[in-house]
């Protein structure tokens, strides 16, 4: 099968190429071949449009706009044999300046001229069938090519003017490479095999062809799915859920486990389908690819390798192909839409199905962003800048079908399948209201008695990273772990938590140690600034939690281990100095609290300064918070947390609940969640501080958006 712009190409009758143009609805049969075609490939050039066909004893290349006028003054269109008696073909490709094609025959691969008769090369090496092959659009000489191989597995890239092996990878997997692709823009060879896993390499010089990631489909779609099926059993639109969302892990007696053969790998034109929509800059510089499978489309990012939708071909009842034996797509939509050719597996047919990608993607998304929330997610506490896509309707897919063992074509009705979106009309109150900010100050109760020196100037967007070393210095005289490190809002102190139980405060310049408390009888887990850069709040492994003046070596207050059951492993004050938000096993605390430094000579050791339980807040199915975040500079309500379950879950606490679920956000524990709390060395959009970013052993660095959960 072979998609382009406006053409689709199947075999008919076996032996004879049809060429239906989507515009007009005509069909160009085209005959030349004695045995059944068994592969076709349209060129890279619209002007000419060529199309190859090849069969087993000939490779043949159509001009269509010739073939199209020899049919109206009715004459036979006749193609051009650029090859004879190649063999068993499995695949074809046109040179980016369509002069010449790769064809896979055998174990082989010939690069035959588009316009006569004649090999250029003949590349041996592959020891199974060749069953995809691509060039490499910025090295005209280069050509990718996988196959089956005896270990089901081969790639092999070729320097074709001199048929000179260049690079021959490693044994991937026990099943056949059956797809490929070259990515231009990131310079990666993206292939799939027939169970289900797709595999990047990078291109660059120098990379050595290095594994970029390795992608298991069959786990994305499951984990897709089963997201679908929470969100929108939470949101109660249950009744409309397709049945594949319906997914469990315990599998029923008597059914049979399928897999998902990556039969191909095409760019998926998403951006372009999403040009008037909103919120679409975060994708700009993003990669969108279609993946085909026997059971449906899939969509996946590049960003983070996750799928953005999929679609199934046994939701539609029109459509009488459920399995699907191989697929093509158009590379670009037209007005939005792509079109889709497939054939069925273990029936003679063929059905064009024609996607309207904004409505597919906008329609599955839907469900995670509504999941949850009465609100729309923001950082900023009361201030809502992204509002939900209003409500839509949409007509998904046409099908056509060709079936491929009679002459006629026979055009069945198309389908229309509509939706309904819930419009996210939010006009409900919270449940409750926890806080009520003073944002009402009046300018003359600024205090005066102070005047506040900033050293430092606005911080120049536009300027490199800092990477350039400075200065190091020894905390203590024998090596010491460092477990925490802050700095102060005004990024002239930083703080310091060490594994022997002290906390130390540094000026910023690393000249001197400002002041160190001691009292903790546990490795220091956790340290925080206040706002105002007066008190410092640290938690340890003691199960203790302490508030430290800057100015004092004494704690301002002290948190025993009769009051926490776990050690706390994250502490920090909260909504400007308001609270101290801690974390101790499975649950997060709010804290309110009052600080006393005076003394009474009488009662000298008695403390002034108290705590108060506002509220315990526990994280769904884990075992403890391996991490927590939110914003003390300004009010927010958000709070940001992770468990020992690998999930990130967002609770707000004006609502005082949970309002979304991360499910595996990494494929360990999050150890890390780093929030845009803002600074005072530059001036952001409102937009960029629903960004935060986690990090886990092992699995990198991921960057979030609060408002899309992805």
């Amino acid at each position: 099968l072979a998609c382009c712009h406006r053409h689709c190409a199947f075999p008919l009758d076996q032996n004879e190429l049809c060429v239906w143009n989507t515009v007009t609805a005509q069909t160009l049969r085209l005959s030349g071949h004695c045995y059944s075609i068994s592969a076709v490939s349209f060129g890279s050039k619209t002007n000419p449009l060529l199309v190859c066909s090849a069969s087993r004893e000939r490779v043949i290349v159509w001009n269509l706009d010739e073939c199209t006028q020899k049919v109206q003054e009715g004459l036979t269109p006749r193609g051009i044999v650029i090859g004879t008696l190649l063999g068993m073909v499995l695949h074809l490709r046109f040179s980016p300046d369509d002069q010449q094609v790769a064809v896979c025959a055998g174990n082989q691969i010939y690069v035959l001229s588009a316009k006569k008769d004649s090999i250029l090369a003949e590349l041996n090496g592959h020891l199974a069938p060749v069953t995809a092959a691509e060039f490499c659009t910025w090295e005209k000489s280069m050509l990718v090519s996988v196959s089956e191989d005896r270990t089901f597995k081969a790639r092999k890239v070729w320097d074709y003017s001199t048929s000179q092996l260049i690079y021959q990878s490693g044994i991937l997997t026990a099943y056949p490479l059956i797809s490929l692709l070259i990515d231009e823009e990131n310079k990666q060879i993206i292939t799939g095999c027939a169970e289900g896993q797709l595999w990047i390499f990078s291109l660059i010089s120098g990379h050595n062809y290095r594994c970029v990631a390795r992608i298991n489909i069959k786990k994305e779609q499951e984990k897709f799915c089963n997201k679908m099926w929470k969100s929108r059993k939470e949101i109660g639109s249950i009744r409309n859920t397709s049945k594949l969302f319906k997914t469990s892990n315990v599998r029923p007696e008597g059914s049979v486990e399928t897999s998902l053969p990556i039969l191909l790998i095409e760019h998926c034109d998403f951006l372009a389908c999403f040009h008037n929509e909103e919120n679409t800059s975060s994708a700009l510089h993003t990669s969108y690819f279609w993946i085909g499978s026997s059971p449906g489309l899939l969509i996946i990012n590049m960003a983070n390798f996750e799928l953005e939708a999929f679609l199934s071909y046994k939701d539609y009842s029109n459509l009488s192909i459920r399995f699907a034996g191989s697929c093509a797509l158009t590379r670009r939509a037209v007005n939005g839409k792509v079109l889709c050719l497939i054939t069925s597996m273990f029936e003679g047919m063929i059905a064009v199905l024609e996607v309207n990608l904004a409505a597919l993607v906008r329609t599955q998304q839907s469900g995670f962003l509504q999941c949850g929330n009465e609100n729309n997610l923001s950082v900023i506490a009361s201030s809502y800048f992204f509002h939900f896509l209003n409500r839509h309707y949409f007509r998904l897919i046409e099908l056509y079908y060709f079936p491929t063992g009679v002459k006629s074509t026979v055009k069945d009705q198309p389908l229309v399948f509509h939706n309904k979106i819930k419009s996210s009309d939010y006009t409900a109150a919270p449940q409750m209201t926890m806080f009520s900010p003073n944002n009402n100050l009046k300018k003359n109760e600024v205090s005066k008695g102070k005047i506040i020196k900033h050293k430092n100037k606005e911080y120049p967007l536009d300027s490199s990273p800092p990477i350039k070393y400075e200065k190091e210095i020894s905390v203590t005289c024998k090596p010491t772990p460092i477990y925490c490190t802050q700095y102060s809002g005004d990024g002239e102190m930083l703080a310091c938590g060490l594994a022997d139980k002290a906390v130390l405060i540094f000026r910023s310049n690393l000249t001197d140690t400002y002041n160190a408390f001691s009292g903790h009888d546990g490795a220091v887990n956790s340290v925080g600034w206040s706002h105002d850069k007066k008190w410092l709040v640290s938690a340890s492994e003691d199960r203790t939690l302490r508030i430290w003046s800057v100015c004092s070596c004494e704690p301002a207050l002290i948190l025993g281990k009769e009051k926490f059951h776990k050690t706390i492993r994250f502490a920090q004050f909260y909504f400007v100095d308001s609270f101290i938000l801690l974390c101790c096993g499975a649950e997060f605390q709010l804290l309110s609290f009052h600080l006393d430094t005076t003394k009474d000579d009488l009662k000298r050791y008695e403390q002034r300064s108290f705590c108060k339980m506002v509220q315990k807040f526990p994280m769904a199915s884990t075992e403890e918070i391996t991490s927590l975040s939110t914003v003390n500079d300004f009010y927010s309500y958000i709070v940001l947390t992770a468990g020992s379950n690998r999930a990130l879950e967002i609770f707000d606490l004006n609502a005082g609940c949970s309002t979304a679920v991360i499910p595996e956000a990494h494929t360990r524990s999050v150890h890390q969640i780093c929030q845009n709390k803002g600074s005072s060395f530059s001036t952001q959009q409102p937009e960029a501080y629903n960004l935060f970013m986690t990090t886990a052993a092992g699995d990198g660095i991921k960057l979030w958006d609060l408002r899309t959960l992805r």
